[in-house]
């Protein structure tokens, strides 16, 4: 671990760790937020490479739980397009009658307008950037990566919640943290944030 002008961070083979991931409180609260992160912005979800053949070999399974408009969005854009800081994301839909906000092609709406993951709802697996949020991963200059919280607006009741719950930001992301980086890491992360809090 060291210390520096962010703060602690924590390095755990060649993955830096932001403090943020152990000492924030984070617990989505779904039924304040209804998957508002999947509708606002103007840019999808993150995606690695490694993950665009799953989404087109999938497309069947949960293509029947999208919207129209979301499968006019795939058609027109692929399964990926690339955003103004040059990312690979998830294609987007055309804006809301009622915002300017431009929902995640992959989106599923529910009866009372809550959004949902198509693909998810095939049982099939989706985005990791998506499983892994409210954390950031950006792959480094040497081939590391970092980890970092992003706080959004959106998300200010699942912070509230954390708290109140006394839920730790890793804590909550146990399982999608332990798929993406495996289990050792994860008991190592859980060690630093123990000595961290003392």
């Amino acid at each position: 671990m060291g210390k520096g002008k962010f703060g602690t961070i924590i390095q755990i083979g060649d993955i830096l760790v932001s403090e943020d991931l152990v000492l924030e409180y984070f617990a989505c609260d779904y039924a304040v937020c209804r998957g508002a992160c999947c509708i606002a912005g103007d840019s999808g979800a993150p995606l690695d490479e490694s993950e665009l053949e799953g989404l087109e070999r999938d497309y069947p399974a949960y293509r029947e739980h999208m919207t129209p408009e979301g499968c006019a969005a795939v058609d027109a854009k692929g399964f990926f397009e690339v955003d103004r800081d040059n990312d690979i994301v998830t294609p987007l839909m055309p804006p809301l009658e009622e915002s300017q906000d431009c929902p995640c092609a992959f989106c599923h709406f529910g009866p009372a307008g809550e959004c949902l993951c198509a693909i998810e709802m095939a049982g099939r697996t989706k985005p990791a950037s998506c499983s892994l949020y409210p954390v950031r991963v950006t792959r480094l200059t040497g081939g590391g990566l970092a980890l970092n919280v992003h706080h959004w607006d959106i998300c200010k009741p699942a912070f509230e919640k954390g708290r109140r719950e006394r839920i730790r930001v890793y804590q909550f992301l146990k399982n999608p943290l332990t798929k993406s980086f495996g289990e050792d890491f994860y008991e190592a992360l859980d060690a630093a944030a123990k000595h961290l809090r003392g």
